[in-house]
């Protein structure tokens, strides 16, 4: 049996504002945007730069409900899980685009971390896993 998480969904705001974050100062790449008229909304698709792994759907708020969980999706804990083959590459790039780290790097048992905030708030792990780390070798193929 093969099964995967295939895709995420994270509440944002406005779809646009979104893109223009992920795309410019995160440098994902924009997969897919297509405007779905029966529903009036679109299906907006974001992946990490050379990722082959899950992606990610920003899906606009459309209640009042859905919007107070924007920038909180995880209660205050880190949402995501962004892995990197080189950490200091892209932490120095991140800080240069202006994002906001809430925790400084550390080394760790399990490789080099540092968490910071999207543009909602959301929090995320900057990680290089080392190679002794179970993590490791769950690199996308």
């Amino acid at each position: 049996m093969i099964q995967y998480v295939a895709q995420l969904a994270l509440v944002v705001r406005d779809y646009d504002q979104a893109i223009d974050f992920y795309t410019r100062k995160l440098h994902f790449t924009l997969v897919e945007d297509t405007y779905l008229p029966q529903q009036d909304k679109r299906w907006v698709v974001i992946a990490p730069p050379g990722s082959n792994s899950a992606t990610i759907l920003l899906a606009q708020a459309s209640t009042p409900e859905q919007e107070s969980y924007i920038g909180n999706q995880a209660g205050g804990r880190v949402f995501l899980f962004l892995a990197t083959d080189d950490f200091w590459r892209d932490y120095r790039d991140m800080t240069q685009q202006g994002i906001h780290f809430v925790r400084a790097p550390k080394e760790e048992t399990y490789g080099t971390v540092a968490v910071f905030e999207d543009l909602y708030g959301n929090q995320w792990d900057l990680i290089q896993y080392k190679e002794s780390s179970p993590m490791y070798n769950r690199k996308p193929v």
